[in-house]
């Protein structure tokens, strides 16, 4: 068992904390950028990221919606990560200590926390930095539905992985010129009023620096807001690269744990492993799948995906005959579609 980090990760930690004393010479501090959480009624997941800025800097002042719509994608990249700085989190008047990861980042669990279910804000601080106000969802132990979407090509289309088109998107094109997929936000809505209190996980091997810009396109096209489960691009301790499809499958093993009682539809698409992962997530926990919705991805969309004009084969499962897999181009199509699959499951479990 490898007992060091990959020498890259050494590497990265030692640079990210070099650049982070010359800065703090300079006067920067600490500033916590606030993820949405989530948990039970026991146990809550708190998620953020601690980034060094010059003080009272206006890049991390509130503007305008229409300012934050017109920046180019690079500018969500540009951060200096908080090395192993000391952070707070208070909820409801109960403190919580904990230590930042290499590149900044902070997930923290907090039990017993008292809070109901619905929508709350809790405290994070670092440092000598201002509490900076979180959500958090707190899911009910009476919920029994949940939806777990991907996002890219299944909320917004991102021509992901193609390198350049990702370059492209991610550094160049400005984020009003996102395009979200027909239809899904109002299936996701539809699905969520039939059951009141269910959550929306948003699952994605995008990088956390993309959250803020995921969040705004969100709100901006109507989609429900939820938590928001993403990656870090950067060398991991075994590794140059970190897994996508290992982070997918990581996150939905944590999910079923937390969430035993809860049924999941799993949103995706098939211009990469979607269809493969939740599968091969359906035959391990059958009990916490309600269905598979896959959103079809267009031949061009499929070429400038991965090259081939079909679906990619390379990681294949096979779904248990007792969940049921329905495909379409948008949410117009698969909302009939996972409608009648939640019908049938409900009848199948009904004594």
């Amino acid at each position: 068992m490898r007992k060091r980090p990959f020498f890259a990760a050494r590497i990265e930690k030692y640079i990210n904390r070099q650049i982070g004393v010359g800065l703090r010479r300079l006067g920067w501090r600490d500033t916590v950028v606030a993820y949405t959480g989530y948990g039970s009624q026991d146990r809550l997941r708190i998620l953020g990221r601690v980034i060094l800025a010059p003080h009272k800097s206006s890049l991390i002042a509130t503007t305008r919606e229409e300012a934050w719509g017109a920046r180019r994608g690079w500018r969500n990249f540009i951060s200096i990560p908080g090395v192993n700085r000391s952070v707070q989190v208070s909820v409801g008047g109960h403190v919580t200590r904990a230590i930042t990861d290499r590149n900044g980042y902070i997930d923290i669990a907090v039990a017993r926390h008292g809070l109901p279910p619905g929508w709350h804000q809790v405290s994070i601080s670092a440092g000598d930095s201002a509490p900076t106000e979180a959500p958090v969802l707190v899911i009910g132990d009476d919920v029994r539905f949940g939806i777990i979407s991907d996002i890219d090509d299944t909320i917004i289309t991102s021509y992901l992985p193609r390198l350049f088109i990702a370059f492209y998107n991610t550094f160049v094109l400005q984020e009003s010129a996102r395009i979200p997929i027909s239809g899904m936000s109002t299936m996701y809505s539809t699905l969520l009023k039939m059951h009141p209190g269910s959550p929306l996980i948003y699952l994605s091997t995008g990088a956390w620096g993309t959250k803020p810009f995921l969040e705004r396109f969100i709100g901006r096209h109507g989609y429900p807001p939820g938590p928001m489960l993403l990656t870090d691009w950067g060398p991991t301790n075994t590794g140059w690269f970190r897994s996508g499809p290992d982070h997918k499958r990581a996150s939905l093993a944590g999910l079923a744990r937390d969430f035993p009682q809860i049924q999941w539809l799993l949103v995706g698409d098939d211009g990469q492993h979607d269809p493969g992962i939740y599968a091969e997530f359906a035959r391990k926990r059958p009990a916490n799948v309600a269905g598979i919705a896959i959103r079809q991805l267009p031949s061009v969309e499929q070429v400038l995906a991965h090259g081939t004009p079909v679906e990619l084969t390379d990681f294949p499962a096979q779904t248990p005959t007792m969940i049921r897999e329905v495909r379409g181009p948008d949410g117009h199509h698969l909302l009939p579609a996972v409608l009648e699959v939640l019908n049938q499951r409900r009848e199948s479990q009904t004594p």
